[in-house]
């Protein structure tokens, strides 16, 4: 034990500061990603900062640190069942019944506020409620951008008003379907739940039943299933009756509810095994049950939620083509085997679902496991963070930045505050561009600011991106930025038809760091089209005009839909920077600037 936690203590200590974090259920407000005064001034003087402390990000949940979903439960309906025992619904109705001065209004709804980096309650204008859903049911989610998804998660969570000709409910469930397709299943559960269920409509107990199944918390569903089994012929809320008898240890209910869905082939295979697995754990119950995937050919959100609340394994063959964002569901699973989850939380840093402290976090708790001293990631997050000297440190930092032979965005979340930590010296050479990457990921901008006056010292693409960051996140942009300095960077560009180039200028544009003018002039040598316009840019620019932050995040994910960052043209960065700038969110423009070049 004394052991654990000598390990448990490195990591810790040398993050200076980073909270530990255990997933909590039903918590009543999210942590923030941002750092400790990300967006805030710099010092008159430009003096560089230290890592900022954690706000207690807390790994799974994110709720901490801002395509296609699965299948809907691939399940038989049921026969004519009657939508439940009467006096089961009343006795819920009796139980959710609120007196009008304790209900919530549907009018203004949300979780966290402008002082928790929230958007304003009138953030979306007077901007048409089937508008907004329509732009919400159409995102292809997971975002391309870590950043963009960052802040659309704090808009979506906000307090924020209900916009005309949409019901407050269904405005709900519309931003918990958003949050889960971008894989942030507790965000999505503070947002269903920030609704009375008495006021709950058909869209929304729909959605909840996928949002407590994302989370693996089918106890959640209990205090809806009386009144979902009213307007809802889902198999689901017939199971989970027999689930949350089982649950409050009314064994007798639970097996009479499973022998009538069986009976009545309301359920069949796989997924009537995993209603009796989780029946099975409830309190006195006798029903063992082995499950066998033999023969399953899809993964749903039914048998992910079911096998994540029993903590089964879900064959590798099942989770081939699922979209990432089903494995950042996985990544806050707190039964599984942390060692299990480790690529899931990787795939949910680079998500944004995970930030830079809940990811080391988790590192910290799973070097607390037996044997994980033998755990590669364990031993070289160790060094990266406390090695003894900077060659040992970079070293470890190296095998985070890059996977299979390329660049990867989790590690350089990972190492965030390592590259922090390290003393401003041009001898880390060709890893300065890895280090203001690293830094940048988490919003460490104030410590990146430092390395402005050697980033010129590196020659090279290295060097080349590591200045182009630093014009584009700065706050204060400390290293020349004039168009002999791009024509600089075009002339060692190696990105594919100028990739880089394109998007350092149209970042630059879209800061006011550049005129418009300047950007006219090198356009055409580098093929960006400054006079781009369509409907998507018309609305987007009209947004920021009308000074709607909201509408403006949502319709920055939209421009950013995607598997890559190649697949973003330029000209929708320079219009979704100038948007979010104009809208109040420059820190966050500055981050997705400098995350372009980052990424590509």
């Amino acid at each position: 034990m004394a052991m654990r936690r000598r390990t448990r203590h490195w990591l810790l200590a040398g993050l200076a500061t980073v909270a530990l974090a255990i997933p909590a259920i039903g918590q009543d407000a999210p942590e923030s990603l941002l750092p400790s005064g990300f967006g805030e001034a710099l010092p008159p003087d430009g003096t560089s900062v230290p890592p900022p402390p954690s706000q207690g990000e807390r790994p799974g949940a994110q709720p901490s640190d801002a395509t296609a979903s699965l299948s809907e439960i691939l399940l038989n309906e049921g026969d004519g069942e009657e939508h439940g025992d009467e006096e089961d619904i009343e006795l819920a109705r009796s139980k959710m019944d609120l007196p009008d001065t304790a209900r919530r209004s549907l009018g203004r709804i949300g979780v966290i506020t402008p002082r928790r980096h929230g958007v304003a309650p009138d953030a979306y204008g007077k901007t048409d409620g089937g508008y907004l859903t329509a732009l919400m049911k159409k995102t292809q989610a997971p975002i391309i951008s870590r950043w963009a998804s960052i802040l659309l998660r704090r808009t979506l969570l906000s307090v924020t008003d209900t916009p005309a000709h949409v019901n407050g409910a269904d405005w709900a469930a519309e931003r918990a379907w958003l949050l889960l397709r971008m894989g942030e299943a507790d965000a999505a559960r503070m947002m269903v739940q920030s609704v009375d269920v008495v006021d709950y409509t058909p869209r929304l107990f729909a959605v909840a039943m996928q949002t407590y199944l994302a989370t693996a918390d089918p106890a959640g569903l209990c205090p809806l299933t009386g009144l979902a089994l009213r307007v809802s012929d889902e198999p689901g809320w017939k199971l989970s009756r027999a689930i949350c008898a089982s649950l409050s240890g009314d064994q007798g209910m639970a097996s009479a509810v499973l022998d009538e869905a069986e009976r009545r082939g309301t359920a069949r295979g796989i997924d009537f095994r995993l209603a009796e697995k989780v029946v099975g754990a409830g309190l006195n119950s006798r029903r063992s049950v082995n499950i066998e995937w033999e023969g399953v050919d899809r993964l749903t959100a039914w048998r992910f939620g079911m096998a994540m609340a029993t903590a089964l394994d879900i064959p590798d063959t099942l989770w081939r083509g699922v979209s990432p964002h089903v494995q950042a569901w996985q990544s806050r699973a707190a039964l599984l085997p942390m060692e299990s989850r480790l690529g899931s939380v990787n795939m949910a840093a680079r998500l944004g679902v995970f930030s830079n402290a809940a990811l080391v976090d988790f590192y910290g708790r799973l070097a607390e496991e037996e044997g994980a001293d033998t755990n590669e990631g364990v031993r070289v997050m160790r060094t990266a963070y406390t090695g003894g000297d900077m060659a040992q440190r970079l070293e470890a930092m190296r095998s985070f930045w890059t996977k299979d032979g390329k660049p990867d965005y989790a590690g350089y979340v990972a190492m965030a505050r390592a590259a922090a930590r390290l003393p401003v010296s041009a001898e880390v050479g060709d890893d300065m561009a890895s280090i203001i990457a690293s830094m940048l990921a988490a919003g460490l901008d104030r410590n990146a600011v430092a390395w402005s006056g050697i980033a010129g010292n590196v020659g090279g693409q290295v060097g080349e991106d590591a200045w182009a960051m630093l014009a584009l996140g700065s706050p204060r942009p400390r290293v020349d930025t004039g168009t002999n300095r791009i024509d600089q960077y075009k002339g060692t560009d190696e990105s594919v038809n100028f990739i880089k180039s394109r998007m350092l200028v149209a970042g630059l544009a879209g800061l006011g760091r550049m005129s418009r003018a300047d950007m006219a002039k090198i356009a055409p040598e580098i093929g960006l089209r400054p006079n781009y316009s369509s409907r998507w840019t018309r609305a987007i620019d009209a947004a920021a005009q009308r000074r709607e932050a909201g509408t403006v995040a949502l319709l920055a994910a939209v421009g950013m839909q995607g598997n890559n960052w190649r697949q973003l043209p330029p000209e929708h960065l320079f219009h979704i920077v100038s948007a979010l700038q104009r809208s109040g969110f420059e820190p966050e423009a500055r981050m997705i600037a400098a995350e372009a070049i980052a990424r590509l």
